[in-house]
């Protein structure tokens, strides 16, 4: 029985309480039960010695649209890659900029093809919404391929309907919170309020102004704690 079956298998024996519960419920139960391939919400990595960077990976949601390039342009001069996760109907309008985040040296992923929640979607629509935004992207280097749920929704189905496809669902373990406010100082702020520990994933979102402004800051913090920001492929290797 493969891993993803046996995971299949102890998740249905839990009981229907559970789907009840569907989206803290899945979080709880796939960081206890499902492998890594499956389903992450940070990587394990532990920092080996004072002398050597612990890594976290910079994530950005809901792109491309016109303010990437600025996005790009910021984390260039920054020195910082990161990873992207694309809609796929917004790539077919902005293939140029796909092909953009991909020169720059930085990782791109699926975020769905229309946005929708995985959750409300039968498992023939998830499937296609899979495919269809993942042939609009660059081959993973790794030969991963990741994908984000809109809003972060998942249920054990949209979870395993992922894995049966050979896509890794990636969530994160910090947010942001860019996206409840348009205040580039309390965007950063995040950041000095929690230490963020190794093989952290942290949420942040594209097409706001006011996430550009916060980067500098944001990056100046974490790199001052000792991290090196990659992108989700390096951490999971």
């Amino acid at each position: 029985m493969s891993l993803i079956s046996s995971a299949l298998c102890a998740l249905r024996a839990v009981g229907p309480g559970l789907e009840a519960k569907r989206r803290q419920g899945a979080k709880v139960l796939a960081e206890a039960i499902l492998p890594p391939r499956v389903a992450v919400w940070r990587t394990r990595e532990r920092r080996q010695s004072p002398a050597k960077a612990s890594r976290i990976a910079l994530t950005f949601d809901d792109g491309p649209n016109s303010l990437t390039p600025e996005y790009l342009a910021t984390l260039a001069q920054l020195g910082v890659r990161a990873t992207f996760f694309v809609v796929g109907e917004h790539c077919e309008r902005h293939p140029a900029l796909v092909k953009q985040i991909a020169g720059q040296g930085h990782e791109l992923a699926g975020h769905g093809y229309t946005h929708r929640r995985f959750t409300e979607l039968s498992q023939g629509e998830l499937s296609d919404e899979l495919e269809r935004t993942q042939a609009l992207l660059p081959r993973d280097a790794y030969g991963r391929r990741l994908v984000r749920p809109p809003h972060g929704a998942v249920s054990l189905r949209s979870l395993l309907t992922c894995a049966q496809k050979g896509f890794t669902t990636v969530l994160w373990s910090f947010n942001s919170d860019d996206w409840r406010h348009d205040d580039a100082s309390r965007v950063a702020g995040a950041f000095n309020a929690r230490a963020l520990e190794a093989g952290e994933i942290v949420l942040l979102h594209e097409g706001q102004t006011w996430t550009i402004k916060a980067l500098p800051a944001i990056v100046a913090e974490l790199e001052k704690a000792g991290h090196e920001l990659c992108t989700v492929g390096d951490l999971l290797g």
